[in-house]
């Protein structure tokens, strides 16, 4: 019981959202750094605004109503029963032309959202590492 309240208080569960929305980011992004010469290929996207608005509206509610952290559904990211994030990324739209072999993957796109990417989760981790190091002292009796 003492455990639970720990980990769904605060922070934490934006804080664990979000590093799993992160990794599966980065993971979709490292996949269309890969494919990046392969003709045909549509690079993935998550929309980070539309994650970040629903991370905003969980936790209004959250504040409001009291209770449990429930992000909302959107086409590319759900919470299964367990309350794992799951994502399904969609296609980048094309922004005008294709590239000459069917692709619309551009790397310095992709490099940069990798590294805006990095610097979320860094940020996450960094918040995450600070709210269990208080957890600690608190358990411990130190300041």
């Amino acid at each position: 019981m003492f455990l639970s309240d720990v980990t769904s208080g605060g922070a934490f569960p934006m804080l664990e959202k979000t590093l799993a929305f992160t990794e599966a980011r980065n993971r979709m992004l490292a996949e269309n750094i890969a494919n990046i010469t392969t003709p045909g290929y549509r690079a993935k996207q998550l929309d980070v605004a539309s994650f970040q608005s629903a991370l905003r509206a969980a936790s209004d509610k959250r504040s409001e109503r009291g209770g449990s952290f429930e992000l909302g559904a959107t086409r590319e990211f759900d919470t299964n029963e367990l309350g794992h994030l799951e994502v399904t990324p969609s296609e980048r739209p094309v922004e005008n032309l294709l590239f000459h072999d069917g692709t619309n993957a551009r790397i310095e796109l992709q490099m940069s959202d990798l590294a805006e990417n990095t610097m979320m989760h860094q940020a996450a981790t960094e918040l995450l590492k600070g709210y269990y190091d208080g957890v600690g002292k608190a358990i411990r009796g130190r300041l």
